[in-house]
Order: structure tokens, then sequence, then C-alpha cells
């Protein structure tokens, strides 16, 4: 380990080891990327996503109560249902007076169970083909969820859903249009991982980790439910807290990032909601913005774009997913320290589209629109450091 490396994780552990940790001060580090080592990047990003609160003594009892609270979660939104859906037709009065499945009452408990299916089977779609080119999403977690997987319980898991529905996995209605139909080229899955194998009973894959958690986000949040692309979002606060180096913490990776997760969307969900990409919160807003502050850094190379390149042929992947297909997890992860170090949040992410943008535009300068959408579709350049080195010499030029 090089002096400079031991001297920044000394950086951090002086910051992280005060009573009340100095946000202004973490933001600075976090933003030249976060060391691996000892949970240091787990820690910061639960800190910057508001998960953790700065007093460190009152770390030990919301985590308790987060936890706890996840668990009831569970019960009530996959245990209940499942012992529900088990249970119907064994007390014929229920079954025929209460409920049944065809019963057209928008409170009728098959017919929410059916909705839920729909989306279900697309979370199910989308997750299985999560980071196709690792191996990671595919094998089992250390800490299989034990209140799902109890083996005396006869009630039906998520897992047997969609197994036993006869519903098609059809696209639910509210997915965004251009999230994976124009899916980068890097994150395009091999044929023969195109399906997740299902692990034997009493195990469980981290991608069904993964589903589960979008699963209970989309049951507390109607109003947006589940969207394509969310398990872009979900992958890699999941991927990093599950190989935390710290037992004791990556044994809740599961309910620690469904609250980051709810967090973070808590920010970023108006990308993820078509009635409000023409407002000023919206996508469309934000797409101008990557175009109008390109303008102001590079104006030769704006009025080339602009003839023919509309922003949301390629910001509208960009700025939705936080850039997670457009580089390897690695590479994300480094990137997302810096968006979630930025105390305007994603501010800085417009500059990093700008950067990325500027960096090949002697291509762009030249090519035609055929070779630029290549370009802007399937990004060229794999050097994060270089990215994110200019994207803050663009800052530091306002």
């Amino acid at each position: 380990m090089s002096r400079l490396h031991q001297s920044r994780i000394a950086d951090f552990q002086e910051v992280l080891g005060e009573p009340t940790v100095a946000l202004a001060k973490l933001r600075e580090l976090c933003f030249s990327g976060i060391p691996f080592d000892g949970g240091l990047r787990c820690l910061c990003w639960k800190i910057l996503l508001n998960y953790l609160p700065l007093e460190k003594a009152l770390w030990s009892s919301l985590l308790k109560k987060q936890r706890d609270l996840y668990s009831q979660f569970l019960k009530e939104m996959i245990i209940q249902p499942g012992i529900a859906k088990a249970n119907l037709g064994v007390s014929r009065e229920d079954v025929t007076l209460e409920d049944h499945p065809l019963n057209p009452s928008p409170d009728s408990r098959w017919n929410t169970y059916f909705k839920d299916n729909e989306v279900l089977l697309q979370i199910d779609k989308d997750v299985r083909r999560l980071y196709p080119d690792m191996a990671f999403f595919q094998r089992p977690t250390d800490y299989p969820c034990l209140l799902v997987l109890d083996p005396q319980s006869e009630f039906e898991t998520l897992r047997r859903r969609v197994e036993q529905t006869t519903l098609k996995a059809q696209p639910v209605a509210r997915s965004r249009s251009g999230l994976t139909n124009v899916s980068s080229p890097l994150k395009a899955a091999p044929s023969s991982l195109s399906e997740y194998e299902v692990l034997p009973n009493g195990c469980e894959a981290h991608w069904e980790v993964v589903e589960r958690i979008l699963f209970i986000y989309a049951k507390l949040n109607p109003g947006i439910a589940y969207v394509q692309g969310m398990n872009e979002i979900v992958g890699p606060l999941y991927y990093t807290f599950a190989t935390d180096p710290n037992s004791e913490w990556k044994e809740h990776a599961e309910a620690d990032t469904f609250f980051c997760f709810t967090n973070l969307m808590a920010e970023i969900r108006d990308n993820f909601i078509k009635s409000l990409d023409d407002s000023q919160c919206g996508i469309t807003y934000k797409m101008e913005k990557v175009y109008s502050t390109l303008k102001e850094k590079d104006v030769e190379l704006y009025l080339k774009l602009e003839q023919n390149i509309k922003p949301q042929f390629f910001a509208f992947r960009w700025l939705t997913l936080l850039l997670s297909q457009e580089f390897l997890l690695p590479d994300v992860i480094r990137i997302w320290d810096s968006l979630f170090a930025d105390a305007k949040r994603f501010d800085f992410l417009l500059l990093v589209c700008c950067a990325m943008l500027t960096l090949i535009r002697d291509q762009l300068l030249e090519g035609d629109f055929t070779l630029n959408m290549r370009l802007l579709q399937d990004y060229p350049i794999s050097d994060v450091h270089l990215i994110l080195k200019k994207a803050k010499e663009l800052q530091d030029s306002k």
C-alpha cells in the first residue's frame, strides 16, 4: 500500500473518528474518491445519502430501528400476502363471500395481488440481467433472508410467485423509453447468461435480494412504483454494501441498501416520472442544461451537436441512470463517490456529462450524425479519472 494511500485512509479515519462528523470535510475527501479499505466507502455513502446522521452516538439506535422496520416491511409485503395466498381456498366461506380471484373491486386482495404480480414480473426480468458481465449477482449471498427462507413456512415466496404466475412478463406501461431500448453495447448480456440460474432452496442469489428491495420500494411508493432503470440505480448501492469487508455491516446490506436507495430515489425520482418531464425538476430541463452548460464551456462543439443530435438521444440515459450504464461497475462506483459528495447534489453530474463531450470533441466535430450517435451511445473513453479531472476543471473555470 502506497504512503499516499495510507495517508488518505488516515484522513478519512480522522474525520469519521470525531463524535460529530464534519460534513464539509467529509464531502471534500469523498469527492476525490473513497478508499474501499475497512469499509470506508460503505460508511461514507451511508452518511452522504442521509441514512446515518452526523452524530455518531445516534448510529446504533437508528440502525436497529431502521433494520427492524425493514423486517416489518418484509412481513407485511412479502410474508403475509404469501400466507394469505397459501391459505386462500382452505376456508371456503373466506373465498366465496369475501374475496375471490375474479372480484373486480379495487379493494380486493386478489386484485392487488395480480397488480403486484405485473410489477414483480417486470422487476424480475430486469434484475436477472443486472451486470451480466459479472458473476457477483448470480452468486449466493452469505446472509440469505431467514424470514423469507424459513423451511417451516408454507407461504408463497417471491421466487415461487414468479415461477407460478401465468402472466407473461410484459413491460409495465410506465417504463421509460430509452432506458433499456438504447442500452449500451457495454452492458449487452451474453446469451448464455441472459437467464440467471435459480439456486437451490435455502440459498438466495444476490439478484433475488435486489428484486425484493425493488418490490418493497414499489409497494411503499405506489405513485411511482417500479420503472425500468431503477434496477441500474440499486445495483451499485447493493454491490457496495454487500461486499463491505466488515461482516456486521455486510450482514445488513439488504436493509441498508433499501433505505439508501429510497433516499437517493427521493432526490432523483422526478427523472423517472414522465408527467414531470418538462417541469423545472424534470429530465427534459436537465438534459437541456447539459447543452446550455456545454454552450458556456465549448460553443463550437455545442453548435455542431445542436444541429442534429437532441440531448435526449444520449443524455436521457446518462442523467437518469447516473452514468451507471456507460462504464464498468468499479468505475461507476468511483463516479458516484464524487456525485454523492456534491453539496449541490447532481450539479456535478452535468459537468461530468460536459467533460465526456469535450474529451471527444475532435471526433465529434469531424463525425457525421451516425458516427457521433455511435460515440455517444457507446462512449469510447474508459478512464473515469480523466473524465472526473476534466469535470473538476470545468467546475473551477466557472
